[in-house]
């Protein structure tokens, strides 16, 4: 596909791990860094293109700060649901909370996505393109065009539920899905169907699950056969697929465990941590300073977003969690957080969040959750209470066991046991980029009322029905100037 956004990157994510996050790299061409064919002979040099993307993952893309990885898109599909709260107007994310960025086709909101997971893309065709013919071992050759495959389809799993209608099970599908891009090639390309988009992504996710086997990652930045079991499951879960997501979400949890009650109380700012299966890492020569996650999602750090108008969680929400419940901890009823010391030049709202926390007041820095053994539990309770197998809340009593200890079985069954399960995704799964695709894929609407959201923050915004067609984000008008190919969404 000709365009601003998908053609340009070649041999840059080479650059990622040693040039500055502020360099423009848009506006050059790849062959002003590297050769390909250098680039692309060994597996060790794609093996230092994968680490590029690993490290791609948390930089910032234009001059916004609010513009910086894959943490900044997670605040955004979470913004856009209702479980997490603006206590007070601030600029950055204002026209994604207030749905208002999603119906301009020339807003940055609508174009940071589209952009950063074509740019991801481009680079993983670069290394599944010459993996096969690559000088180096079969284990090597595995590994790297494997993890280039999940990122393949990941990024198409995410801009098909953006910016394509949701997919239903038994369907054809045949609504306009998003550009399938495959290979490294400028070709101007239309966009594909939803169904089409989906059958790609389980292909690649497929050859990935068979050519990770038996691959150790060196941390969670890397990803190894359980990402690629749980991204099956997730996808799966998204297309109504029960069966599959039930069995791949057991795989990818099978041998992991949940964290302790103290790990999830201490900041979600550890990839280390037992519980995580993907996630970033932010070390200091690396950091991004007030573009972190952890400088809009913490509590602590001391920035004008974070000390005007910290995240809160939805009221209602809140008081559905027990206060024998860890969750409930990470949560401040009253706002004062006295745990945290918080400066008096800090505004105390109710229900505001400290999940996640950075390193100090004067470093922003957060690792990035992208996947956890939480949410696989969650996705094989789910299905299976779909499926109405008995099973079902015996998975969510040893899930929520860990986080409750005085959690109960639920005797729950049918569409109520479904409820609670989608309930303990919403607190579980809180400012970790899924609300909005749960709200999507389960076609419900967004309902706002009787919480903590104010009106005049939302510009109104407090409910949209699930047949609204913001549902579908403008596709960027610069890119449908670029390739005539692509069609608008619904104006």
């Amino acid at each position: 596909m000709k365009s601003n956004y998908i053609k340009r990157i070649l041999g840059i994510v080479a650059i990622f791990i040693s040039a500055s996050c502020s360099d423009d790299f848009l506006d050059k061409t790849p062959t002003e860094f590297v050769d390909y064919d250098a680039a692309t002979k060994t597996t060790e040099n794609l093996m230092t293109t994968l680490n590029g993307i690993h490290r791609s993952l948390y930089i910032r893309y234009e001059s916004n700060q609010n513009e910086c990885g894959l943490g900044g898109l997670m605040q955004q599909t979470d913004l856009v649901g209702d479980d997490v709260v603006f206590p007070a107007v601030n600029s950055y994310f204002l026209s994604v909370y207030n749905w208002s960025g999603l119906s301009s086709e020339n807003s940055q909101d609508v174009r940071f996505p589209y952009r950063t997971y074509y740019r991801i893309i481009r680079n993983a065709n670069t290394i599944i393109n010459a993996a096969d013919a690559a000088t180096g071992s079969p284990e090597d050759r595995n590994s790297v065009k494997g993890q280039a495959l999940l990122y393949r389809a990941f990024c198409h799993f995410q801009l098909v539920q953006l910016y394509g209608k949701r997919y239903v099970n038994g369907e054809t599908n045949s609504q306009l899905g998003v550009p399938l891009i495959l290979t490294v090639g400028n070709d101007n390309l239309p966009r594909s169907t939803v169904e089409e988009v989906y059958a790609q992504i389980n292909k690649d996710l497929d050859e990935a699950n068979i050519l990770l086997v038996g691959y150790s990652k060196p941390d969670n930045s890397h990803l190894n056969l359980k990402v690629a079991q749980g991204l099956k499951a997730r996808v799966a879960l998204t297309q109504q697929n029960w069966a599959i997501a039930a069995d791949y979400a057991n795989k990818a949890r099978s041998g992991m465990s949940l964290m302790s009650a103290a790990d999830y109380g201490s900041g979600f700012n550890d990839f280390t941590n037992k519980e995580w299966m993907w996630g970033s890492h932010i070390n200091e020569a690396q950091t991004d300073y007030f573009g972190n996650f952890g400088a809009f999602m913490s509590r602590n750090y001391n920035s004008t977003v974070i000390r005007t108008c910290p995240r809160a969680i939805n009221s209602k929400l809140y008081n559905m969690i027990p206060s024998t419940d860890v969750r409930s901890s990470v949560f401040s009823k009253d706002g004062d957080h006295p745990n945290l010391s918080l400066p008096g030049n800090f505004s105390k709202f109710p229900y505001t969040s400290q999940k996640f926390l950075s390193i100090s007041t004067g470093d922003s820095r957060c690792d990035v959750p992208y996947m956890r053994v939480a949410e696989m539990y969650l996705i094989e309770a789910e299905a299976k209470a779909r499926l109405a197998q008995p099973d079902a809340a015996t998975i969510l009593f040893d899930f929520e066991k860990a986080r409750n200890p005085d959690y109960v079985l639920s005797t729950n069954t049918g569409q109520d046991l479904i409820d609670e399960i989608l309930i303990q995704r919403r607190i579980e799964l809180w400012g970790e980029g899924f609300r909005f695709f749960d709200l999507k894929r389960t076609n419900s609407n967004l309902d706002r009322t009787g919480a903590n959201h104010d009106s005049a923050i939302t510009n109104g915004v407090m409910t949209v029905p699930s047949t609204d067609k913001r549902w579908q984000w403008l596709i960027p008008k610069a890119e449908i100037n670029a390739n005539p190919l692509v069609k608008q969404n619904e104006l």
